[in-house]
């Protein structure tokens, strides 16, 4: 699982030759940042990315970076059935015309982004 604060002080003291591109698993970003650190280039983009890192909030970081590996955990997220039941039954509220098209797209996406 890769940590925000170690990719943080990669960035910061070896950007500039693209460790931190390595440490996140983006191998060919890596490869440029060190083939083309003799230019200055590589220094300036790093400026950029210890910004966004900084400014990236922990889910942002979490979904970007560690979703993909062996530290997904499905017991974040709630049985299949009830997750089913909760949106059927917002979609028969927006079927009966109780609530409208907006409100049930607003509902839907807070109880998703819950998950």
């Amino acid at each position: 699982m890769k940590n925000k604060n170690v990719a943080i002080l990669l960035t910061f003291f070896l950007g500039y030759i693209g460790i931190h591109k390595f440490y996140l698993g983006n191998n060919f970003a890596g490869v440029l940042y060190l083939l083309f650190s003799w230019t200055f280039i590589p220094a300036l983009l790093s400026i950029f990315d210890f910004i966004g890192l900084l400014l990236m909030s922990d889910q942002t970081f979490n979904a970007q970076y560690n979703l993909g590996g062996t530290s997904f955990n499905p017991a974040y997220l709630p049985p299949k059935t009830e997750s089913m039941k909760t949106l059927s039954e917002l979609k028969k509220l927006y079927d009966q015309g109780i609530i409208t098209a907006e409100e049930y797209e607003e509902k839907r996406r807070k109880f998703l982004d819950s998950i």
